[in-house]
């Protein structure tokens, strides 16, 4: 396996699982260093160790910060944990949410303080830690930020109103750092996976019927794996993927045109 990023530095927001944890491992395998930075139960740790373990294995610097990467002390966190060190890739993996539905009783229906909260973790906070990382020089030149949406952000799926808003105002600023960053030497894209089974995924209502319906829609008739996206993540940290910037590529193996 090449190492074609030895010395450059990864921040992945949201890397103990599902994407985050496959482009973590993808990306170490080629040499790059990692930064996770993850908010996870205690009991959870032991089966996220052994995840870790295929990251360490890969002789790699690896560092991960147990917190809520919400909040404005965790991103001084990370900033004194890679110490000198310049980031090269800013990827951005926070699944936290709310999935109600807009109508029913009060307390079980969508409200404006679900939907803030919500654009908050899986949009805003993008743009927090990309301005962080900025204000304190600590990209590389060239450097890469990348997010991931999904097909939900046009498509009207059970409960997922917030996410559908979320995955909106993230592409949004997508297009916005794209322009705004280029003169910094960053480009910023954007994934749209095809539905995958990861932890987050699985939390949404009915979601058994949903993979079974974007397996039926996929030309190859299986789901995206979170192994297909971190590919694409890898791809586009190659310098080969320099003139891509502002873009929403989609990695679903054709499923979004059914």
């Amino acid at each position: 396996m090449s190492r074609e990023f030895e010395n450059k530095w990864a921040v992945i927001l949201g890397g103990s699982s599902g994407l985050g944890l496959a482009s973590a491992i993808k990306l170490a395998s080629h040499g790059m260093n990692i930064c996770v930075v993850h908010r996870d139960r205690r009991s959870d740790l032991a089966q996220i160790e052994k995840n870790w373990e295929l990251i360490r294995s890969q002789h790699v610097e690896f560092k991960t910060i147990n917190t809520d990467a919400l909040k404005l002390d965790s991103r001084q966190k990370v900033l004194d944990e890679i110490g000198s060190n310049q980031v090269y890739l800013l990827l951005h993996s926070l699944a936290k949410g709310n999935l109600k539905p807009l109508k029913g009783d009060r307390d079980q229906r969508l409200s404006s303080q679900d939907l803030s909260l919500t654009t908050n973790a899986m949009g805003g906070s993008l743009l927090d830690w990309a301005q962080e990382l900025i204000s304190s020089d600590k990209f590389s030149n060239p450097a890469r930020i990348i997010a991931f949406t999904s097909e939900g952000n046009q498509r009207t799926w059970p409960a997922y109103g917030a996410v559908s808003a979320a995955k909106g105002v993230l592409e949004a600023l997508i297009r916005q750092m794209a322009v705004e960053y280029a003169g910094l030497g960053i480009s910023t894209n954007a994934i749209q996976a095809g539905v995958t089974l990861t932890p987050s995924f699985q939390m949404i209502p009915n979601n058994e019927k949903m993979a079974y319906m974007a397996e039926k829609r996929n030309p190859f008739g299986r789901l995206t794996t979170p192994q297909d996206i971190a590919k694409v993540v890898y791809l586009l940290s190659r310098p080969e993927a320099d003139w891509i910037n502002g873009a929403i590529i989609k990695a679903d193996g054709g499923e979004s045109l059914r």
